[in-house]
């Protein structure tokens, strides 16, 4: 999982410069939107919609732009009409890789999404080619200087967490979606604010890369992450510290 480790801290830095311009605002808006129109607008009862308020809130994303998205999910308010999306494919090297979207104009945005594959020289795929690979976890990174593995591994599956590995520098726990809930909470509890916290799709096996393979799945990576309709992009391929250099 380190290669999903490297992915998501390199997320979560971008992040923080999408959110002073906007851009990750709106991709949460549509997130809350489709939440609300598939499980109801309250967070309480509807799970999924509880984690995209919760990531909203994590970015400062005002109270009335998170309560304009629910509406707009409910129906009581115009611009509602989103479909969700997984496309598939495959990245330089072969790797696989999996892109969330939600969109108003499925033929726009796969014929973009192709795009993005094509010029990098992997290839857009069928339904399930590669999502058979990947299950749906949930993700906490903590750097090691916040704690030792062992007390963290002790709050951690008390908690209800799966497993506590350690990375180059953070450690890993995952958890079935339905405890992520409890195992952050448990942590910020102690004191330990995740450097990442995030319901994910983690690959079963991973394949390693040379750096200038990996350099090129990250610039594709980045490309489909930066697209207005994509919610997140995950793949099975280990990347190396060296790639992120330069």
């Amino acid at each position: 999982m380190a290669g999903h480790s490297h992915w998501a801290g390199i997320k979560h830095k971008k992040a923080l410069v999408d959110s002073k311009r906007g851009k990750l605002w709106s991709k949460l808006s549509k997130s809350i939107i489709v939440a609300a129109k598939t499980g109801g607008g309250d967070p309480a009862t509807n799970l999924k919609l509880r984690y995209a308020i919760d990531a909203a809130k994590a970015v400062s994303m005002p109270k009335d732009n998170i309560q304009r998205a629910i509406k707009k999910g409910t129906g009581e308010l115009e611009g509602g009409n989103l479909d969700e999306v997984l496309y598939e494919g495959y990245g330089p090297g072969g790797v696989a890789i999996l892109c969330e979207v939600l969109t108003d104009n499925r033929n726009r945005t796969a014929g973009e999404i192709r795009k993005y594959f094509d010029l990098a020289g992997g290839k857009l795929g069928a339904t399930n080619c590669v999502a058979w690979m990947f299950e749906t976890k949930g993700l906490l990174l903590i750097d090691q200087s916040k704690i030792d593995e062992d007390s963290l591994m002790e709050l951690a599956l008390e908690a209800g967490a799966d497993d506590v590995k350690a990375g180059d520098d953070k450690f890993e726990v995952t958890c079935e979606p339905s405890a992520f809930q409890d195992v952050k909470a448990a942590l910020v509890e102690r004191g330990i604010e995740p450097d990442v916290a995030e319901i994910a799709r983690l690959p079963s096996t991973t394949v390693d890369l040379d750096v200038e393979t990996a350099r090129k799945v990250v610039k594709l990576l980045e490309k489909l992450d930066d697209h207005d309709d994509v919610q997140s992009v995950s793949t099975n391929c280990n990347i190396p510290a060296e790639a992120m250099a330069g």
